[in-house]
């Protein structure tokens, strides 16, 4: 059966919302594999059902704030695991770490809340497996201020939309030609972020493809390599030019907008 007629089969919103389509295209090759799937936020659990009976050969695992009558439910399968507990609770989560270890997918459906979202991403990515999948449903919420969105300031709100907007440099972080920058947490660890109607999609994995622009976070390093090794008659007249005069001018670039980003409060 597929996730469309499992998702009407159940009544979950998932189908409402036609995150069926969305979900169809990641997850239909991993249908029979053994994996540790973890939902955030179960309700009545319709998802879950679902989630059970497609990957009939793994562990289904749901959290959610409020405490849930397996039973009355029918959540009492062999194998959906329940916990009780918050995604903004770090002992708990960490609990959640240390008893199942890695998680092949996770799934964002809890409060919706643009903080809460991204807390809940900083402290289960770790846990991702290293070709894991990571889903936010409902990110609606981040243009919406009754949910702690903002729908006046798009660009530059303190949201969880643009919090993984800002995740697609790090899959660029080897271009970056700026001497001063610091590589950050998922630097090098995510293989791509998707943006869809209403749902995120954060693909884990090992990206550290060579930039052929830029040699540790400077552009001039690596001109200047290039150019001497097919001529090193000119090295002195290269130094001048690319270890100097450009490293002058990136420098100044980077006085201005470190004076634009104070002025502006934006960091």
């Amino acid at each position: 059966m597929n996730l469309e007629k499992l998702f009407r089969k159940f009544s979950s919103d998932k189908f409402t919302h036609q995150y069926h389509q969305i979900y169809h295209s990641y997850l239909s090759n991993f249908r029979l594999k053994k994996l540790n799937i973890l939902e955030i936020g179960v309700a009545d659990g319709s998802s879950l059902k679902a989630w059970s009976e497609y990957f009939k050969n793994s562990k289904i695992i749901g959290i959610d704030i409020k405490q849930i009558n397996l039973k009355k439910k029918k959540l009492n399968k062999k194998n959906i695991y329940f916990h009780c507990g918050s995604q903004t609770n770090k002992s708990f989560l960490d609990e959640l770490k240390r008893k199942y270890i890695k998680f092949d997918i996770i799934i964002d459906d809890g409060s919706h809340f643009p903080k809460d979202v991204v807390f809940t991403f900083k402290e289960l990515f770790s846990s991702l497996d290293t070709n894991g999948l990571y889903f936010v449903e409902d990110t609606q919420t981040s243009y919406n201020h009754f949910f702690g969105g903002n729908a006046f300031d798009l660009k530059y709100a303190n949201t969880h939309v643009n919090y993984f907007k800002n995740l697609v440099d790090t899959l660029n972080y080897k271009e970056i030609p700026n001497p001063f920058y610091i590589k950050g947490k998922f630097d090098g660890l995510i293989k791509s972020v998707s943006f869809y109607n209403n749902m995120i999609v954060v693909k884990k994995g090992i990206n550290d493809i060579e930039s052929n622009l830029v040699l540790n976070n400077s552009y001039e390093n690596k001109r200047y390599l290039m150019k001497t090794s097919r001529n090193k008659n000119s090295e002195f007249k290269y130094f001048i030019k690319y270890k100097i005069i450009f490293k002058i001018y990136t420098f100044i670039l980077f006085l201005l907008n470190l004076f634009k980003k104070t002025i502006l409060l934006r960091f």
